[in-house]
């Protein structure tokens, strides 16, 4: 497992695998049936009997290909069993990996720290947020990754990302202090003509919270 500090953590959406990052530069999937070897005790709680031996659990794979802290994770929410993952300054890379075999799917140099993913839920797409020198949010096109857009307003680097309940609006939290609301993803197909995103259309028209 991991030697240094764990900066990035993502279950899949069947709870199956549990993506790590750390700063020694390993990303790591874990099985969740590996972490019910020691917890068994028949009430849901930790069973810490003598014999129950942590030592003997490990990632399933450990997979070494970037070159910096991995902190960015995410899960693809339309092809099982993807994920994407972001490095550091010295790394600059998103990377696809199928996490059956633990190949490299494909390796973007986006010029700059990855510090978050956030997938599309409606689109194959993917947005990317960074740090120095642009401090910016990449909106690219899966799987070509073909850069859709740039969003910039942010003066240091952008640590967090999340989206709006209907996917379309995507906050972001940054060492600025302040967070910011974007229209990155639009809202879904069917529910554009609705009315039930105007409150949060509201919240993507404004330049940020500090």
């Amino acid at each position: 497992g991991h030697t240094q500090e764990v900066c990035g953590l993502k279950w899949n959406d069947e709870g199956s695998t549990l993506a790590s990052g750390g700063n020694e530069n390993l990303l790591c999937l874990w099985d969740a049936s590996m972490s019910r070897r020691g917890t068994n005790n028949g009430s849901g709680g930790y069973n810490n009997n003598a014999n129950f031996d942590s030592s003997n659990i490990g990632p399933r794979l450990a997979l070494t290909q970037h070159k910096a802290a991995v902190k960015a994770l995410a899960w693809c929410p339309f092809h099982r069993g993807l994920l994407a993952s972001g490095g550091g300054t010295a790394d600059r890379t998103i990377k696809f990996w199928n996490t059956n075999s633990g190949a490299v799917l494909n390796s973007i140099d986006t010029g700059s720290q990855v510090c978050s993913l956030l997938w599309s839920k409606h689109q194959r797409e993917i947005c990317s947020s960074h740090g120095f020198s642009e401090n910016q949010l990449i909106l690219w096109k899966y799987p070509t990754m073909t850069k859709i857009q740039e969003f910039k307003g942010h003066t240091a680097r952008v640590l967090h990302m999340d989206q709006s309940p209907d996917g379309g609006c995507v906050v972001s939290a940054a060492a600025d202090e302040t967070l910011r609301f974007w229209d990155v993803f639009g809202s879904p197909p069917s529910e554009r003509k609705g009315n039930n995103l105007a409150m949060m259309g509201n919240f993507c028209g404004s330049p940020m919270i500090r």
